[in-house]
Order: C-alpha cells, then structure tokens, then sequence
C-alpha cells in the first residue's frame, strides 16, 4: 500500500511537531496538555507518545486510564484521518466502541501502537465505495520505556460514505 498525494502531504502534517501542536491545541486541547506527540506514522503503523507526569498521573501515581485511552484512540485515528484523504468520496469516521485492559500499572512515558493500517485502508476503501458502514476494529497496546505491555485498547471505527445531496 502507497499512500497517494494528499494522504502524504496530511501525514507529514501531522508528524510536524510544533505544527501539529498548534492544531491539536486548537481542535483537540486536552491531548495538547497532555503532550500526546505522533511518533511515527506510516503504511504499517502509527504509535503514539503519552509522557508521564503531573499532567497525566492519577492520584495513585500511575497514568491516569482516560489519558491512556486518548492516547489509544490517536494511535488508531490518526492513520485513519490521513488514508480518509485519498478517499474518491467523502468517508466520516466515528468511534463506536472501546474496550480495554490494562496489565500492569502505567508509570511514566508510554507509547501506544496500532499495527494494521493496512487492515483500515481496505474497511474505509470499502467505505468509500458502499452505501452501508463499515466497521473496523482497531488495536493499540501501550507499552512503557522497558518495553513492558501496560495496557491493550480495542477501538471499534465505523466509515460511512457521506451522502452527496
């Protein structure tokens, strides 16, 4: 799978640092405060940075759990956001389910990874062609700096073709 033009162009957007800073503070504030960075972001997979500390801890001093599905649910929409641009026709996108584990406790820097983007480009080419949605079921597992599973996220995508009238 090669990503076309605009695809491209979106996703180096969204790996530009300051950038992406900006945009994430204008349209999504609380994973700026809590420095939510896309790590990489290509045709196999996109991991995500949640660093530790005050911003995301929880009164016990481990990651707080809605900070780890923030950073979960990037990791599988970020890819999604940029193969919806290569779309013929216009695909929405909406999380319609989550669930989680969590292994062991999440202290400091994690990095959530999904690994089937080529899986997701199929459902939202399929999207963009059908009249129905699609559903996608994607996986993020947080791992922390030694390289442990601390949590695994799985986030359900629905893709529907907008109507054009």
């Amino acid at each position: 799978m090669s990503l076309g033009p605009q695809a491209e162009r979106l996703r180096r957007q969204v790996l530009s640092g300051l950038p992406m800073t900006l945009w994430m503070w204008k349209s999504l504030p609380l994973a700026a405060f809590a420095g939510l960075r896309v790590k990489r972001l290509d045709d196999e997979a996109c991991a995500v940075r949640l660093p530790g500390g005050w911003r995301t801890q929880n009164p016990f001093r481990s990651t707080y759990f809605a900070a780890q599905a923030m950073a979960a649910e990037m990791s599988t929409g970020a890819p999604a956001l940029v193969l919806i641009a290569d779309t013929p026709a216009s695909v929405a996108m909406l999380v319609v389910g989550l669930e989680a584990s969590y292994s062991k406790k999440a202290v400091g820097e994690t990095v959530f990874t999904f690994e089937d983007v080529a899986g997701m480009h199929e459902t939202i080419e399929t999207a963009a062609a059908a009249s129905e949605p699609q559903t996608f079921l994607a996986r993020s597992v947080g791992r922390d700096g030694a390289g442990d599973e601390v949590a695994a996220f799985e986030i359900t995508w629905s893709f529907k073709r907008r109507s054009t009238g």
